[in-house]
């Protein structure tokens, strides 16, 4: 038997056998739990990450609108994103897709993938010498998958937690799986960096509405927490661009209500109060308008500056009086 050798090089790791090279400087060290997943009534696919590591999500985390989502980590081969997304195109199945990178992959021993297609097909791979505990577990419609646990209990603590979300968003239930496996111990270094991206299940054409969801956090001391703020804040400006939208065919009511529910969520958000109030005055519920205006210029003088600025665009169509109390 050929033995592995161990290389130590400005801070990267490089495992030989005989000639084959398993980890390479461009790509990275993702020892991580994660999920793959899709939404059988939406078509939505996502990928969920976790890992104490730089900036996970750039690594692992890999999806195209109508075609598939993939994760690839342990010693990352990064190329089994793009390439794994490109024989989906093709035609590929997320199993054969699987099958052909990895029997073209030395190093295949070493690395953990997961990947679903738009039609739901899964599966995925854990090396025989990803580091303990690493495992994986494949159901209908996701994939949970983890390596250098705590525990040995991560990955089945992922897929019921993901089970039981059922009739939730599919960011929710990827969070929530998430969140299910740092309970269960995650990763036995600790936490540094989590991302949830999720794309829709049929391409239109337009790949700038496709990605629905791609959030990241690079180096937090929680990041799920983070994460899971920054996808409650996502959800808020959903609803600010409801607002918007309703403004836009002159629904007042209906830009009210959506202004709202984006308030409710985060209060102390300026963004939210301020155009909260803009479109109460526009409603010619001046006092009221006028009663929040205060509070925020009180905060930053310079939304004041930017009230003067919306009449000349008719974002703001008052009369004189009324903007002079606006401002005041």
């Amino acid at each position: 038997m050929k033995r592995l050798k161990l290389f130590i090089l400005a801070g990267f790791v490089f495992q030989i056998n005989a000639s084959a090279q398993f980890f390479k400087k461009e790509s990275g060290l993702a020892h991580t739990f994660s999920i793959v997943a899709r939404d059988a009534v939406t078509g939505e696919m996502a990928v969920g990450v976790q890992s104490h590591w730089f900036s996970v999500g750039t690594a692992v985390s890999w999806g195209e609108a109508g075609v598939g989502v993939v994760a690839t980590q342990s010693f990352v081969n990064k190329s089994y994103g793009p390439k794994g997304i490109e024989l989906m195109r093709k035609g590929k199945t997320a199993p054969q897709a699987l099958a052909e990178l990895l029997a073209a992959d030395e190093g295949r021993e070493v690395r953990q993938v997961a990947m679903i297609d738009a039609n739901g097909n899964v599966n995925a791979y854990t090396g025989k010498n990803c580091i303990d505990f690493a495992s994986n577990i494949v159901g209908k419609n996701y994939s949970v998958q983890s390596n250098m646990m705590l525990t040995n209990n991560v990955c089945e603590e992922m897929s019921k937690a993901f089970l039981a979300s059922e009739g939730k968003p599919l960011a929710e239930r990827v969070l929530i799986a998430m969140q299910a496996a740092q309970a269960a111990g995650g990763d036995i270094r600790g936490k540094q960096s989590a991302a949830i991206l999720v794309v829709t299940g049929k391409s239109t054409g337009q790949p700038w509405n496709e990605r629905l969801i791609d959030l990241r956090v690079d180096d937090h001391k929680t990041p799920l927490d983070e994460l899971d703020r920054l996808l409650r804040l996502y959800r808020a400006y959903g609803h600010m661009d409801k607002g918007d939208l309703a403004i836009e065919k002159n629904d007042m009511n209906l830009a009210m209500e959506e202004y709202r529910a984006a308030m409710k969520m985060f209060p102390e958000n300026l963004e939210m109060q301020y155009w909260t109030a803009i479109t109460l005055a526009n409603n010619k519920n001046i006092t009221e308008a006028s009663k929040l205006l205060q509070n925020i210029y009180k905060k930053d003088a310079n939304w004041r500056e930017l009230t003067k600025r919306l009449p000349k665009v008719n974002l703001l169509t008052v009369s004189e009086n009324d903007l002079k109390e606006l401002l005041k």
